[in-house]
């Protein structure tokens, strides 16, 4: 069987807005984009995958659509769009897009429309009549907090959005509905897009309307929709209608209610190519609410269940909706040798590693002193929503609000030391520069071959080329507490991951002593396969066992 491009590929996520500004207004644009390509395959990248660009009031950055068929203007127009199909061709790099199809903005012309009743895009949305006069059809909550409903007096009917009222969710039931996304997923596949990343794909089917159980502020009623069987005869649908029409391709769904065996069925089904999981993300935080320190048997636990019951999947550590890896998995203070000791953890495991953007060379969270006011996530105002009604001082909330707050992931990317990270000529960026810029930055980490950058390009280059990384199956080493440690395994070759993931010195267990064999990559200059001394902090190596 043919391989496909992406299962020795790694993946590089843009988040256009904050990538490069090449025309000084203080947002980054497709041009911008096209500016770095060069950096980009210089560090081993073959795919890349954009946060959306199409035509967007902008209330979530991009993900409340109002034309798919247009790019954005503040990015650039359809023929940037196109030059930048073109440019990343000429250097063997493919683009994925995001497809946001749960939902569509409230100012696109489907929605303007579907406020007609007699208007065939009234069955375009999920519209219902209220229980009484001014209750809505149910008692769900969005994933932002609140009502999943809005009324529309003029009508005398709520409209469904799981996500803000600005986000309408679209009806998967409408088989018109369908037929407009496959048009979408074709327009751009026919210009040479290579795949698609689908934004909250398991919640697009509805299967009933009944109420929700327990008080949750949000996501209440989420059993009558995350990954019900409609939502798989969607999926299949895609797949056979569009995505088998083009030889090689990439699906990649975000996919919250996963399990290790909903999601390796999603990949016999033929439904994705591989998808995102949540579960790894739960272990810094009580509830994902309030924060702790992160608990690494979990977190390790947590991607070890995908690695032993999946044939494959999409490996992560952050993205624009999650927080800087090394400010919450590593330590600020060891930045580099705990970015490097995180990127050999989840980049040696089995799958396709995605890196964000800022993330090789160590970009870090940027707290708001007043999140309130300071912050551009939608989410952050729906986190007040809630927090104001329970007996919190400010200052927890304020800790607890940074710890969801997305702008962490959203500022610029830092180019250089200069003006505005050499992210734009404009001091006044649509997010503040982070002021780790004149430490960690492209620029000056190119120059510094023992550098997180650097160290980056190498394992990206081994993890594109050796057989045992690309191939091989998983083998846990059982271990306790902070120290991890894993086999790839291919025929009778093998590679050993040992890793201490955290801010203490630990001691080697007498079975990972005495380990024969050569450090390929590791975390300090010096480590060594073959040791009686303990691990230090944030210390991992890959060994080849021959």
């Amino acid at each position: 069987m043919k391989k496909q491009y992406w299962s020795h590929e790694i993946v590089y996520q843009i988040y256009p807005r904050s990538f490069c500004d090449s025309n000084g207004d203080g947002i980054g644009d497709l041009q911008g984009i096209i500016s770095k390509l060069d950096y980009l395959h210089d560090l081993g990248i073959r795919i890349i995958w954009l946060s959306p660009i199409y035509e967007s009031p902008q209330f979530d950055i991009g993900y409340d659509i109002s034309d798919y068929y247009r790019i954005n203007p503040e990015y650039g127009t359809m023929e940037d769009f196109e030059q930048l199909l073109a440019e990343a061709k000429k250097r063997d790099i493919r683009i994925v897009m995001d497809l946001v199809a749960n939902h569509t903005s409230n100012h696109h012309r489907w929605f303007l429309e579907s406020k007609n009743p007699d208007s065939p895009y009234h069955d375009y949305y999920i519209y219902k009549k209220g229980k009484k006069p001014g209750v809505p059809p149910n008692n769900w909550t969005s994933n932002f907090s609140g009502s999943a409903w809005t009324y529309v007096p003029e009508i005398d009917e709520w409209y469904l959005h799981l996500f803000a009222e600005e986000q309408p969710d679209l009806n998967w039931h409408n088989p018109k509905v369908i037929e407009e996304i496959e048009k979408i997923i074709a327009f751009y596949m026919d210009k040479g897009v290579y795949g698609f990343r689908c934004d909250v794909i398991t919640q697009i089917y509805k299967s009933s309307y009944e109420d929700g159980k327990g008080h949750a502020p949000t996501c209440r009623g989420s059993e009558h929709y995350i990954l019900s069987e409609g939502n798989h005869i969607c999926l299949r649908k895609l797949y056979d209608d569009v995505y088998v029409r083009y030889e090689d391709h990439l699906v990649v769904g975000e996919t919250s209610g996963i399990t290790p065996e909903t999601g390796e069925a999603m990949i016999q089904n033929k439904e994705l190519d591989m998808f995102f999981e949540f579960d790894h993300i739960a272990h810094d935080s009580i509830g994902f609410v309030i924060p702790t320190k992160l608990r690494v048997e979990g977190f390790k636990n947590a991607f070890y269940a995908y690695q032993k019951r999946c044939s494959w999947n999409a490996l992560y550590l952050e993205n624009h909706d999650q927080r800087r890896c090394i400010s919450r998995y590593g330590d600020e203070v060891n930045h580099d040798v705990s970015g490097k000791c995180l990127a050999l953890f989840y980049m040696c495991l089995k799958g396709t590693p995605f890196v964000y953007q800022g993330q090789e060379i160590g970009m870090l969270n940027k707290p708001h002193n007043d999140p309130r006011k300071a912050s551009k996530d939608i989410c952050v105002t729906m986190l007040y929503k809630i927090a104001d009604k329970l007996p919190l001082t400010e200052g927890m909330k304020r800790k607890i609000i940074n710890q969801h707050d997305r702008d962490h992931a959203r500022t610029p990317m830092q180019w250089n030391n200069g003006v505005s990270a050499g992210f734009s000529s404009n001091l006044d960026t649509w997010l503040p520069v982070n002021p780790c810029f004149k430490t960690y930055n492209v620029e000056d980490e190119l120059k510094d071959p023992e550098s997180l950058l650097n160290f980056y390009k190498k394992l990206i280059e081994l993890r594109r080329k050796d057989p045992i990384l690309l191939e091989g199956s998983f083998d846990e080493i059982p271990t306790k507490g902070s120290l991890i440690c894993y086999r790839r395994v291919l025929g009778t070759k093998s590679y050993l991951v040992l890793l201490n993931l955290s801010k203490k010195e630990i001691k080697r267990p007498r079975s990972l002593m005495h380990i024969m064999g050569k450090v390929l990559l590791s975390s300090y200059p010096d480590s060594k396969a073959y040791s009686e001394t303990k691990l230090r902090p944030f210390e991992a190596m890959l060994i080849d066992l021959e």
